[in-house]
């Protein structure tokens, strides 16, 4: 029993080296490692070399699949040029299991004294990190000796012996149970390495662990799908790519395996070596085989994950227009009707969160907080919209308007990042503690947001419009709302010192909601400045003018 847990801490061991070297790598170069793959893409040799180089530095297909995929998602690779990448990560990984395989336990002692030390010493400067890395290196080396060690010590049992001789291969159970360990263990170099050990001390036959190496490879394709399901359409076509790589691959070569090992053995003696070596033959194959067709690879990944149609967003018509871009008199005014949309679901949230505050409506918080990342959305649409109109092709005022624009939606965006947190709050403090404003604190909640509503409602005007006169009114609405909002604290406190219960209760979320809701009506009153300045109505020297009149 005991040489079996020394056996599965050994593993775990080689499994948390590998996620210290990776992510320790990834934190001294990933800016270095990003800028490489994203200058890659002139042609195939360099996506798949630099695939390669930067895998085997990171010491993981599916860190090398997360970044590449991370371009293809913001449009700066696009999807051939991405798997050709992940080709050549495939193979980089391969390398460094044939780079491990070797005796380098020497090595451990001296990368773990020299990691331990930078780290201690340097522990949040680069050296820190690179003496992470060490700690990591070593660590891998020491878990691998480990590994031989109490495997050596385990098939020396009766019981062991008596059951290696009754195991027989079963490919397709070898490729899944391969596939499972991999995704377990999150590294595919981990699984391949441990599988070469266990091979070279009579753990598991050649055949077996041949198998469990093309399994190793559908686990880690598998792990670049499951990363991923979260994120966007186009960032998840790039692992499934490479998965359909994988599965081809291991269909072509599964029946071949039994032929692999005589063929190999008159080369190579060393059964780990062998393990290993078949594993970089493999993917060495399948990136020469796929590296000319990654076109049709990247149509069957779209034809999987086929992109949602761009002109339609939550089931309404889209009004970016692309074709517009050419006419930017045209463009700017899709950009006006999308900006007049964002509004409208702002608008949603803040009606809805009143409602949220009188009933204490947990669920209609939650749809009203999912809204934000809809605001969020638009406004990121919006702004890459814009920056693709020539600006030299707009006149002065469509100039202006562009400007407006990007005022007005970096305005809506802030406020439904506002309103998100203002919900927050109130489902902590309020709703799941069950708690009351007072019956005048909620008039006056009342009051300022009617008045809030009414100016979102009117700043929505002004930026359509461009009428000057309501502009002033906007601003004069800043003015009176800020009065407001410190007559209300005033009367709050007030409330605390007659000792109103409801009132002590929630004293910090009152009086933190009334200066949010100030917050929110000075982002829609500055939609007016722009007007009022190009309309020449606004005094640049108003602040100065106002101080010189107070001390007169």
């Amino acid at each position: 029993m005991t040489h079996l847990l020394n056996l599965l801490a050994a593993i775990a061991l080689l499994v948390w080296g590998t996620q210290l070297v990776r992510t320790g790598i990834l934190r001294v170069f990933g800016a270095n490692l990003r800028s490489v793959l994203a200058k890659s893409v002139s042609n195939r040799i360099n996506a798949l070399m630099s695939g390669l180089a930067v895998t085997a530095l990171v010491q993981s297909s599916t860190a090398t699949a997360l970044i590449v995929a991370s371009f293809v998602g913001q449009g700066l690779m696009a999807l051939p040029s991405a798997l050709t990448v992940m080709l050549g990560a495939d193979v980089g990984t391969s390398l460094m299991a044939v780079v491990f395989s070797r005796d380098l336990s020497w090595l451990s002692p001296l990368f773990i004294f020299v990691g331990v030390v930078l780290f201690i010493a340097r522990q949040s400067t680069t050296l820190g990190r690179i003496g992470r890395i060490l700690i990591g290196l070593g660590l891998m080396l020491l878990a691998l000796s480990l590994v031989s060690q109490s495997a050596t010590v385990l098939t020396k049992a009766p019981a062991v012996q008596a059951l290696l001789a009754s195991l027989t291969s079963d490919l397709l159970l070898e490729i899944f149970a391969g596939a499972f360990l991999t995704v377990m263990c999150y590294s595919s170099l981990a699984m391949v390495l441990l599988t070469a050990t266990l091979a070279s001390t009579g753990v598991i036959p050649l055949e077996v662990a041949l198998g469990l190496v093309l399994g190793a490879n559908l686990g880690s394709g598998l792990l670049g799908v499951l990363t991923t399901l979260g994120t966007s359409i186009q960032t998840r076509q790039v692992p499934l790519g490479n998965l359909v790589f994988k599965i081809i691959g291991i269909a072509i070569a599964a029946p071949f395996v039994s032929l692999w090992i005589p063929f190999l053995q008159e080369w190579i003696n060393d059964k780990a070596t062998l393990v290993v070596m078949y594993h970089l033959c493999f993917n060495a194959c399948v990136a020469a085989l796929f590296v000319g067709l990654t076109q049709i690879i990247a149509r069957w990944a779209k034809a999987l994950l086929p992109e949602p149609d761009r002109s339609i967003v939550a089931g309404r018509q889209r009004h970016l227009d692309a074709t517009a871009l050419s006419t930017p008199s045209l463009a700017i005014s899709c950009a006006v009707r999308e900006a007049m949309h964002q509004a409208d679901v702002v608008e949603t949230m803040l009606v809805g969160m009143m409602r949220v505050i009188s009933n204490n409506d947990s669920k209609l918080s939650l749809e009203l907080r999912k809204m934000d990342d809809t605001v969020d959305e638009l406004y990121s649409d919006i702004k890459y919209y814009l920056t693709k109109i020539s600006r030299e092709a707009l006149s002065d005022s469509e100039g202006r308007r562009w400007t407006d624009i990007i005022s007005f939606t970096i305005n809506m965006e802030q406020i439904g990042d506002i309103v998100e947190r203002v919900l927050i709050d109130i489902e902590d403090k309020k709703i799941n503690k069950g708690r009351e404003f007072s019956g005048a604190g909620v008039a006056e909640i009342g009051d300022l947001h009617h008045r809030l509503v009414e100016n979102l409602r009117l700043g929505m005007s002004v930026f359509l419009h461009g009428n000057v006169r309501d502009a002033q009114k906007l601003l004069e609405e800043k003015t009176r709302f800020r009065d407001l909002e410190r007559q209300y604290a005033s009367t709050h406190l007030g409330r605390l010192a007659v000792n109103t219960v409801q009132s002590i209760e929630t004293s910090s979320l009152h009086l933190d909601l009334i200066s949010d809701l100030k917050r929110i009506n000075s982002h829609i009153c500055s939609i007016a400045y722009p007007i009022l300045d190009s309309a020449g109505a606004l005094a640049p020297n108003r602040l100065k003018k106002s101080v010189l009149d107070a001390e007169s």
